[in-house]
């Protein structure tokens, strides 16, 4: 064999061993990025606008399936008041109640365990129609399906913070812990407003 042939075939092992290592690159990279799409970390485009000011319609978030679940973190589930079997609606709204929690409002503002909490998040509406009140009075024996002034064990109430137009736990009633799929700190769409959401201090 001459050196021609031999350097020709050399180059033909290493061009093989290149594409099979892209290739296996490849592969790893996706098999990491179903993982963690999965288990860890995935997209969600906001519908609607019941979480009108913090998010508007078309907002993208990333969700956090491994998050510990609390007081007004921004959550996403299957919506529990329509056909699973034909649609996929999913909701975004926001812990007000965890498990044990007397929830109550009253002349607009929110009562837990009977000490008045801030809703730093309702601000921008009740400065736009000071008239009006954001939230109607009611409490958790006020809900669909309760039976208690606390929220259940291994469950949560929610609302959107657009309260008049909200579908939330006032109807539906309270959503299992095991039925959210994720919690949202974080923004990353529209370009301009990319970032972490607010928290409610």
């Amino acid at each position: 064999m001459n050196n021609n042939q031999y350097k020709s075939r050399n180059k033909g092992s290493n061009f093989i061993k290149e594409v099979i290592s892209i290739l296996l690159s490849v592969v790893v990279a996706y098999v990491l990025f179903i993982l963690i799409r999965t288990f860890l970390f995935f997209p969600f485009e906001v519908v609607g606008n019941s979480m009108v000011p913090t998010l508007e319609s078309g907002d993208r978030l990333i969700l956090n399936r491994l998050g510990e679940l609390d007081r007004f973190d921004v959550v996403v589930f299957p919506a529990p008041d329509t056909d699973t079997d034909s649609d996929n609606e999913e909701y975004v709204k926001r812990i007000i109640g965890i498990p044990g929690d007397e929830i109550t409002y009253y002349k607009d503002d929110l009562f837990i365990n009977g000490q008045l909490v801030e809703e730093h998040y309702l601000e921008p509406l009740k400065t736009a129609d000071s008239e009006s009140q954001v939230t109607n009075d009611f409490s958790l024996l006020d809900i669909p399906g309760s039976t208690s002034a606390v929220v259940p064990p291994e469950s949560y109430f929610v609302l959107g913070d657009n309260r008049q137009v909200s579908k939330d736990s006032r109807m539906f009633g309270f959503v299992p812990e095991d039925e959210i799929e994720g919690t949202s700190s974080l923004r990353i769409w529209p370009f301009d407003k990319i970032g972490f959401l607010e928290k409610n201090e």
